[in-house]
């Protein structure tokens, strides 16, 4: 059990049934009335995020999560199979595991698995992964950095908007957290 006191950024607590990480808070204590804190709240299994507020000294139980490197292998049928890097053991994930994430999976890519009481509640990829082109509007000449947009289809299945000098074949580096454009990589 742990108090309101003990709050800090990215600790992880049980709230009716789920495991929630801890965002941010501020304790307050107004003129009148007893102090509480508030803190922004990001749902480990769903991403979400949102707003509660706590009693000043309220307890609660502080959740266990581990987290395992594992590397994702492929794709059989609806699930995601990966494996773990300690002990070559095969784990089948079904996309809900991953959220909007899914989109940017790459065969051979190394994944963090958020585990609380043995059971997977989530998926994580790295923050940023680099992609190929496979379909996109030729760009024409003269275009710059900062012109426009267009949807190019990358490697894996998902659309992102791209700047108007990427072709097919580039390799760009997106964003998993946002889906957005970061660069353009150099493959050579």
């Amino acid at each position: 059990m742990i108090s309101t006191a003990d709050f800090k950024r990215g600790l992880t607590i049980e709230l009716d049934g789920d495991v929630f990480q801890i965002v941010d808070f501020q304790h307050v204590k107004p003129g009148k009335g007893g102090a509480f804190v508030r803190t922004k709240l990001r749902n480990i299994r769903s991403g979400n995020v949102f707003d509660r507020t706590f009693r000043a000294g309220e307890r609660m139980e502080m959740a266990r999560i581990e987290r395992k490197s594992m590397q994702y292998l492929y794709r059989a049928g609806s699930d995601y199979v990966l494996m773990d890097l300690d002990t070559y053991d095969q784990l089948p994930l079904d996309a809900s595991r991953f959220g909007d994430a899914v989109k940017y999976l790459k065969e051979g890519m190394e994944v963090s698995v958020v585990m609380h009481d043995d059971s997977v509640i989530a998926v994580e990829l790295p923050d940023t992964v680099d992609l190929q082109v496979s379909e996109t509007d030729p760009g024409l000449r003269g275009d710059t950095a900062s012109g426009g947009s267009k949807p190019a289809t990358l490697e894996s299945g998902a659309v992102v908007d791209v700047p108007l000098f990427i072709n097919r074949g580039d390799v760009v580096r997106v964003d998993t957290r946002s889906g957005q454009y970061v660069s353009r990589v150099s493959t050579g």
